[in-house]
């Protein structure tokens, strides 16, 4: 009896962690596309600037204030040698996220971004010749036939949106290549990420926000109708940010590899419905078609990669090259799973 209410609560739990995690990625979607189309806040870089500030503060307030999570201490050097690039590419990845939302619908980007296994792959197998086993390969054509059906029949298309999207996709494998080799024996949960990263984001992305967007900012100011309750919503949005870094590490620890891997793609679905129904861009048959084909090849390729974990590698398989090991390398390796970061 016991265990059978072990099990519902642990089933219910799991539920609850995946829902909320949902709600928050989706929100902030929906809300920065809202800041962007209906605030006619055009300025992505700025946004984004909003967001790592108010993430800033939340993961300070969390594991200073609040005490929530321990802080993981790092060498003064290694915050500048090991965690501002990963910062940097970090921070390039949430703005090529919010500039792509400005030109391209929410659902167009998201299957976009589930390109990411997709560039992933390639680069560890360009950049350290890592071995993939052949079904990671086939788990892969699925996901770039599905996006390229999606890109062709895309009604709204556009070209800095796409590429911006699609680059976004290359920061986020970058980040995950970089967190093995710069991140060795710091194993960062997702508000410890913020904590230290987000401060470096802020830095980084601050003076080209003021140079790039500032005069564009103070003129939307003096002219938007109701502009504070507007800034109500683009604050709100970057409150919201920070939740979703929270729900991600709530959702990691309740759920298991595979759940978490097909309720990220099922979150995708939700956005791109919910977006959908909010702003009513079109969508022809086959680009419904082609989101669909991507969202199950990237089901697969997880499901593939859970598998493949469970198994001895078979003999004679070539090892996995590693980057050298120098100072850098003294600690076990960081386990990285959060690429859903805002």
């Amino acid at each position: 009896m016991e265990e059978s209410m072990l099990f519902q609560w642990t089933a219910f739990r799991s539920l609850l962690a995946i829902l909320q995690w949902w709600g928050f990625n989706v929100t902030v979607i929906i809300m920065n596309k809202w800041i962007f189309q209906k605030l006619d806040f055009k300025f992505p870089l700025s946004v984004s600037c909003v967001h790592f500030i108010c993430s800033s503060i939340g993961a300070y307030i969390v594991i200073k204030v609040l005490k929530l999570k321990p802080l993981i201490v790092v060498d003064p050097e290694d915050r500048w040698r090991r965690i501002f690039p990963m910062s940097f590419v970090f921070c390039i990845n949430i703005v090529l996220g919010n500039i792509s939302l400005r030109y391209i619908p929410v659902s167009f980007m998201q299957t976009i971004k589930s390109f990411t296994p997709a560039t992933t792959v390639v680069l560890q197998w360009l950049v350290w010749r890592k071995y993939f086993d052949w079904r990671i390969w086939a788990s892969l054509v699925p996901i770039v036939g599905g996006i390229l059906l999606t890109s062709v029949t895309e009604l709204s298309f556009n070209m800095f949106g796409f590429f911006a999207a699609l680059f976004g996709c290359l920061a986020t494998s970058t980040k995950t290549i970089l967190a093995e080799s710069l991140l060795h024996g710091y194993k960062f949960d997702s508000i410890n990420t913020v904590y230290y990263m987000a401060p470096f984001a802020t830095m980084i992305l601050g003076v080209p926000a003021m140079l790039l967007e500032g005069n564009g900012v103070v003129d939307w100011f003096y002219t938007h109708q109701s502009v504070w309750s507007a800034l109500i919503i683009i604050f709100s949005s970057g409150v919201l940010a920070f939740c979703l870094n929270f729900s991600i590490f709530y959702v990691i620890h309740s759920t298991t590899a595979v759940t978490f891997n097909v309720a990220g793609n099922l979150k995708v679905a939700v956005a791109v419905m919910v977006s959908w129904l909010i702003f009513r861009n079109p969508i022809s048959a086959l680009n419904a078609v082609g989101c669909g084909i991507t969202l199950v090849g990237c089901t697969f390729y997880g499901y593939v990669r859970h598998m493949l974990s469970q198994q001895p590698p078979p003999p004679g398989t070539p090892r996995t090259p590693r980057t050298p090991r120098n100072r850098m390398e003294l600690l076990p390796l960081v386990t990285d799973k959060l690429d859903d970061k805002v």
